[in-house]
């Protein structure tokens, strides 16, 4: 994977460590996989023929590539919500959900994520560690899941949600 202009890349042993435009991420490779910068590309080759070492292999290539697009671009999560009187709003440095319980429910944004709320049922989750984005609107989505009579809930943008059919008399 060839890393663009603006970026520095650095190969320490099993160490990755990317800095960009955006920040800074690193991460350590697994031992079955071997890992070099070599011409401005960092090159992800596995050790061994092994079952282990080939999905490690896919897998550290796919988390490396994650790191240089992480601080070139950036990476975010858009959730929707639906239901009456279902909503989002931000309350200094917490989110605040209204989602039909009986109290509100104050979420804590974690440091590197940064949460909008363009519209009280649209929230989008922003920020440079593509896992940490998704487990921030994995948690947040997780709340209230949408659920398959009425469609309420949060649910990810574009989330197809399997519809079923009420009872009959």
């Amino acid at each position: 994977m060839t890393v663009p202009s603006g970026v520095t890349a650095t190969v320490d042993g099993q160490h990755v460590k990317v800095k960009g435009g955006k920040g800074e991420l690193s991460f350590t490779v697994p031992q079955d996989v071997d890992v070099a910068l070599n011409d401005g590309a960092i090159s992800v080759t596995p050790r061994d023929e092994s079952k282990r070492a080939r999905a490690m292999w896919g897998m550290s290539r796919s988390r490396v590539a994650n790191l240089v697009e992480g601080v070139t671009k950036g990476f975010e999560k858009k959730l929707e919500i639906n239901g009456v009187g279902y909503k989002a709003a931000m309350a200094g440095k917490s989110l605040k959900l209204s989602l039909g319980y009986s109290h509100d429910i104050d979420f804590a944004i974690p440091a590197g994520i940064s949460i909008t709320t363009p519209k009280p049922t649209e929230v989008i989750i922003a920020g440079i560690d593509k896992q940490q984005v998704g487990q921030v609107a994995a948690e947040i989505r997780e709340f209230r899941g949408p659920e398959p009579y009425k469609g309420k809930g949060v649910k990810y943008a574009g989330e197809f949600i399997f519809r079923k059919e009420g009872k009959k008399k």
